[in-house]
């Protein structure tokens, strides 16, 4: 209308509507933008636990939240487009909430990176899941659906009434206890997932250390079946390099000679107990020990028929 020729009756109210008409468009974008932050922002806000540890930040996103609800209102009381868009200071309100919400979006980022900072496994998690992480500190235990992007293996951790956390159990349901308690209370959660972490690390150390023990003292089948898979599969290897050894040493090619023949023994044993009736668990354990202990009695043959004597042979080195 505005290159019309026959425009000139109308000059004055089309120059109008022009001007009511870009305002609104204006408007519209600057309320879309607001919007959409508001929108992602305000359930991270409505958290205490946020509230706490970002004060400034929370402090504006409320002013911003107060002026959204008023206008908010307004339009639902009049939902004219014309009338809310071209209110005076309507534009300018969101442009100053839009500048104050990516101040409270640039602090939130720069929180997520110091928590991060503070916990490296934290960056295996999007910035959703982390803030839902740290926006529950008091409920402990509705982190454990983001366990396994953590902790590669811990599908969940076993957890006491008082919230203290006793074991760690792996996606098949294999359980390791801790060799100390962890007590997550009153502490930010990237503490006590850091202590989780060393926990992991004692607790699979100590597991180890008593299967190595226990090798010797108890029956080789019922040892299989009491230890978790990692435990037995390990152990059992170290043993058998141990007993290559001393075997090597007290009797050469003769005691490797022997030694394979209770390797053979043995093997039978284990094929024996995959006949019982046992945990899915403790079969996948055995499955994969009697392939070890095949190349494990292949690699004495091997040497038995290389006719090595002593430890320093190259066929064993």
């Amino acid at each position: 209308m505005q290159f019309s020729t026959f425009k000139k009756p109308f000059e004055d109210e089309i120059n109008e509507w022009c001007e009511a008409m870009m305002l609104t468009m204006d408007t519209l974008e600057q309320w879309t933008l607001c919007q959409s932050a508001w929108t992602y922002l305000q359930p991270i806000f409505d958290s205490p636990d946020i509230m706490r540890q970002l004060p400034a930040e929370t402090k504006k996103f409320k002013g911003v939240d107060i002026k959204w609800k008023y206008i908010m209102n307004q339009a639902k009381e009049r939902p004219g487009i014309l009338f809310n868009c071209t209110q005076e200071g309507r534009k300018e309100s969101f442009i100053e909430a839009n500048k104050n919400l990516e101040t409270v979006q640039k602090g939130l980022n720069e929180y997520l990176e110091k928590k991060r900072s503070s916990f490296a496994r934290f960056y295996f998690l999007s910035d959703d899941e982390l803030l839902e992480i740290l926006s529950q500190t008091k409920e402990v235990r509705k982190v454990r659906s983001h366990l396994r992007k953590v902790f590669e293996a811990i599908a969940d951790l076993e957890f006491h009434p008082d919230d203290t956390m006793h074991a760690m159990m792996s996606v098949e349901g294999e359980k390791i206890d801790f060799v100390k308690k962890i007590d997550p209370q009153g502490r930010n959660v990237e503490f006590w997932m850091g202590d989780v972490e060393k926990q992991m690390i004692i607790s699979v150390r100590h597991a180890f250390e008593v299967g190595l023990n226990d090798y010797v003292t108890q029956e080789r089948n019922d040892w299989i079946v009491t230890h978790a898979g990692q435990i037995v599969l390990d152990a059992s290897k170290v043993h058998w390099t141990s007993d290559v050894e001393n075997a090597l040493e007290a009797e050469g090619n003769a005691g490797i000679a022997k030694y394979s023949k209770f390797l053979m023994a043995q093997l039978e044993s284990s094929v024996m107990l995959v006949r019982q009736k046992l945990s899915k668990l403790n079969k996948i354990s055995i499955n994969a020990l009697i392939v070890i202990d095949v190349h494990a009695m292949d690699v004495v043959k091997l040497m038995v028929d290389e006719r090595c004597e002593t430890k320093g042979d190259f066929e064993w080195v």
